[in-house]
């Protein structure tokens, strides 16, 4: 810090105290003078601290003193010409060659402007300028170019569909003629991506008539089963129905819209919308099942209003717990032999009928109505499904689904020992029916097996696994006591 020896001469000869005085005229003035000349003291010395800064003249590389009006104007003009630059090249232009200081004066306007920064609390013009132009000039590593081709919109098809492969910036958009269009939706049918076909597909949904889209589609087969697949998935039925029906694809497209019917809620109108579908061009096969589905449900719809109204016993005693309506065959079937069993053959809701006109088969009838009328306990019934008589008029019991089955449905509704021997006895399998029998521990089927196979041996082990004094245990022991069977062990 530089001062003058008048300045220090006065710093270390003055003095802030004074003498006692009587004058007190002058006492509040010269206090007065006292306070200014210690502030003026303390801002001169800050001022001379910082003009220590200003000593050292600050220039640029072109020889311009920094923060000149001449230095501002040039380094904003290199500013905007070298962004420019830098936007095709990558590397700003930095002058390499900086030239000596050139010798003048140290005042400038820039020591002005510090000086109003100081005093007025905004900040210089030259300060904000030497920000920005730091921040332009700062030295950077050029981007590799595939870098650049984010912000370039000009791709050819190939690219395209490469960038949507790896979930970078792409558009659609510039694809606007058909030709380019097609390009593009080969392109991404051959890179075998079905997300990038299905986004191509969306595109063209958008961008192009259906009559066009639809006659595209039909020479290319893998974008067909997408754009398909893509429909089926978004639930655009009406879409897919003109889709398969411009396609020729008539059956498909039957099929198509039958499955509409599934969004009815309304029995009567799901009723009518079945037997519109009856006219469309469906295969042989799918003919009947529609027309069986018509039919059951104009079926179903007079059963359910009967049996609302209806005040029979029965449904006192087993109370409905759900609506027949929209019920598969099969349940509809259970429903009629459950409620309905023994009704004449003219009624809809007799088995009876149901059998005939739906086509049942003789074992899928039998399962059923076993199984509806054993959870009745009506074992009379069940003694009906399979009493037949031989042509010399003799009645012996079959069964189309085999005794050890029906064993098995009558174990399940809980039927009685009795019941189940009768119908063990029946299987023909002798270790199907022994194996059986120990499982239902139905007793006497197996100790009068063992007596028909005349096998002592496996009678007497088979004593030790019943009650002693049981009538098992009696029956064994007089059989072994019966000296006319010619036992084979």
């Amino acid at each position: 810090m530089n001062r003058g020896k008048p300045d220090e001469d006065e710093y270390w000869n003055s003095s802030k105290f004074k003498a006692f005085t009587f004058d007190d005229e002058d006492d509040d003035f010269n206090k007065l003078k006292e306070s200014k000349k210690a502030v003026n003291s303390i801002r001169g010395l800050v001022d001379e601290e910082d003009d220590d800064d200003d000593d050292v003249e600050k220039v640029s590389w072109s020889g311009e003193p920094i923060g000149s009006i001449s230095w501002s104007v040039k380094e904003t003009a290199s500013s905007i010409r070298s962004t420019g630059e830098a936007r095709d090249q990558g590397f700003p232009k930095i002058d390499t060659a900086p030239s000596l200081p050139k010798q003048g004066s140290s005042y400038s306007l820039s020591s002005l402007f510090k000086v109003k920064s100081r005093t007025g609390g905004f900040p210089s013009f030259s300060e904000s300028i030497s920000e920005t132009s730091t921040r332009v000039y700062a030295p950077e590593l050029r981007k590799p170019k595939a870098e650049y081709k984010d912000y370039v919109s000009d791709w050819n098809p190939e690219e395209t569909v490469r960038r949507m492969q790896r979930g970078k910036v792409y558009s659609l958009e510039r694809f606007r003629s058909l030709q380019d269009k097609m390009l593009l939706l080969d392109q991404a049918v051959s890179a075998h991506d079905g997300n990038v076909i299905t986004a191509v597909l969306i595109y063209l949904k958008r961008s192009l008539s259906k009559e066009i889209l639809f006659h595209e589609l039909a020479e290319r087969e893998v974008a067909l089963r997408h754009y398909v697949h893509y429909l089926k998935e978004m639930g655009e039925q009406r879409l897919l129905v003109e889709l398969l029906k411009s396609l020729g694809r008539t059956e498909d497209m039957a099929l198509m819209q039958y499955k509409e019917h599934l969004n009815i809620k309304d029995e009567n109108r799901r009723k009518d919308f079945l037997k519109n579908c009856l006219s469309l061009p469906f295969s042989p096969d799918d003919s009947t099942h529609v027309q069986d589905h018509y039919t059951l449900l104009e079926r179903q719809i007079i059963i359910e209003a009967n049996d609302k109204r209806a005040d029979a016993e029965i449904f006192k005693k087993y109370p409905r717990k759900a609506s027949i309506l929209n019920m598969p065959i099969i349940t509809t079937l259970y429903y009629s032999c459950f409620y309905h069993y023994g009704e004449s053959d003219g009624t809809y809701s007799s088995p009876a009928n149901i059998r005939k006109t739906f086509r049942i088969s003789e074992k899928q009838y039998i399962l059923t109505a076993l199984g509806a009328r054993a959870k009745l306990k009506l074992w009379f019934d069940v003694d009906s499904l399979f009493n037949s008589k031989n042509w010399l008029g003799y009645s012996k019991k079959r069964s189309p689904i085999g005794f050890h089955r029906v064993v098995d449905i009558l174990h399940k509704n809980n039927a009685p020992v009795q019941v189940l021997q009768e119908y063990l006895c029946l299987v023909d399998d002798t270790e199907l029916k022994i194996g059986l029998a120990q499982k239902y521990k139905c007793h006497g089927v197996i100790i009068n097996t063992y007596k028909d196979l005349k096998d002592r041996q496996q009678l007497i082990a088979y004593r030790g696994k019943v009650e002693r004094g049981s009538p098992e245990d009696r029956q064994i022991e007089e059989l072994l006591n019966n000296l006319q069977i010619r036992w084979k062990n």
